[in-house]
């Protein structure tokens, strides 16, 4: 949230935390999507291409993904109400969750947010500067977690999704979304490792802030 982008760890030494998650790259270059152990980046123009082991990442949320709950619902939703209707399947809401949701959506809306140079903006700023995409009628699979509220300042609390197609061809952060015929999958999870990064820029910046309202409000436009 306070603009640090420097690349800590590379993807390479990620992979032994998971073969399914988010994230971003070093410099906030695009979106980060892990699929069955690969890594993709979407880029400002929602286009996505591989991505080396050693390139370097400066947050990421990955896991080893369970299937703990399977559902298709039989019903047509955006973005907010399958976020509620995941709510209502959880056991609690101060676990941590890893959510896979793949299938049809009638509509999906996504943004990705140019790489940046040093001084760093804070990620409110940088959300400013981000590219929508818009796809209709497309198949594919949503990547990310739900964190609990007390990890606010840590990690994003609440939903944090990517999008991916099934071509592996566009994708980014989802705005929101209409689904057609999809299948959800929960992981739920009660325990989570986090490594800090060890450069100077992390050393000094005050961590004491968090904007999550406004940027919030910037990534639906307000």
């Amino acid at each position: 949230m306070q603009g640090v982008y420097d690349g800590g760890m590379t993807l390479g030494e990620l992979r032994p935390y998971g073969d399914f998650g988010i994230g971003t790259f070093k410099d906030l270059n695009g979106e980060m999507l892990l699929l069955d152990g690969k890594f993709y980046r979407a880029q400002l123009d929602g286009s996505i291409i591989n991505v080396p082991d050693d390139t370097r990442t400066p947050f990421a949320e990955v896991t080893f993904l369970d299937n703990d709950v399977i559902v298709s619902p039989d019903k047509s939703m955006n973005l907010g109400q399958m976020q509620a209707y995941i709510d209502s399947l959880l056991p609690s809401l101060n676990l941590f969750y890893a959510i896979k949701v793949e299938g049809q959506f009638s509509y999906m809306k996504t943004r990705s947010v140019p790489a940046q140079s040093q001084p760093y903006p804070t990620l409110t700023e940088a959300v400013k500067n981000q590219q929508v995409t818009e796809s209709h009628d497309i198949e594919g699979t949503m990547i990310g977690f739900r964190c609990p509220p007390y990890i606010d300042g840590v990690n994003i609390p609440g939903y944090h999704l990517h999008f991916i197609d099934k071509d592996l061809k566009k994708g980014g952060h989802v705005l929101d979304c209409q689904t057609s015929d999809i299948k959800i999958i929960i992981d739920n999870t009660a325990n989570f490792i986090m490594e800090l990064p060890g450069n100077k820029h992390f050393y000094q910046v005050n961590l004491g802030q968090s904007d999550q309202q406004g940027l919030n409000q910037v990534e639906k436009g307000k």
